[in-house]
């Protein structure tokens, strides 16, 4: 399989995601301003989870630009980002349906975890294919950004027992900090 392949499948699950996180929004009960306060959490949480999904869908293409080859543990580690990925309508549901709970809040710390820890598998296993001195190797190096990613969730989820706003400040900041394609990559790919 080509990594265009792979790219074109992501793609149509992450579409499919999208879709499905904005046909949970429901449609306010009235026409006044009043009628869409109550839609307005689960509207925030859309847009970040929109962006979230963004993140994860833009890194990925600079990553697969920057790879030759794939095998059967890139599609695997691919299927498992989707897998976490697609369970982010869930945990926006749950979240919207219990006020904003710490349980749910918690969950969808985990999930984002999870998705964040499915792409470094997904890198590794890229690397693993196209060897130490792919483009990919190269512009990771050692993956800072990535591990401290992954070690914020680990703070955030537990802290969402004590502080809601705590946690939700740290799983912001994690997306601020990719927010603009990796760097790294893009670099590679202009050579």
């Amino acid at each position: 399989m080509s990594p265009s392949r792979l790219e074109a499948f992501t793609d149509g699950v992450v579409a499919i995601v999208i879709t499905i996180m904005v046909l949970d929004l429901r449609v306010p009960q009235g026409t006044d301003r009043a009628a869409l306060l109550p839609a307005v959490p689960v509207f925030v949480a859309y847009v970040f989870s929109f962006i979230n999904v963004g993140i994860f869908w833009s890194n990925h293409h600079h990553m697969l630009h920057a790879t030759e080859h794939v095998d059967g543990r890139v599609l695997w580690a691919n299927l498992a980002l989707l897998f976490w990925i697609s369970l982010i309508p869930f945990v926006i549901r749950w979240m919207d349906e219990t006020h904003f709970a710490a349980l749910p809040m918690a969950a969808y710390g985990v999930v984002l975890g999870m998705a964040a820890v499915s792409y470094t598998l997904l890198e590794k296993a890229i690397i693993l294919v196209n060897g130490p001195k792919s483009r990919l190797a190269q512009a990771v190096g050692r993956d800072w950004k990535g591990k401290a990613s992954i070690a914020l969730y680990l703070v955030a989820v537990p802290i969402t027992y004590l502080s809601r706003w705590a946690a939700l400040a740290i799983y912001v900041g994690i997306s601020l900090a990719w927010l603009v394609p990796d760097r790294r990559i893009e670099s590679r790919l202009k050579h």
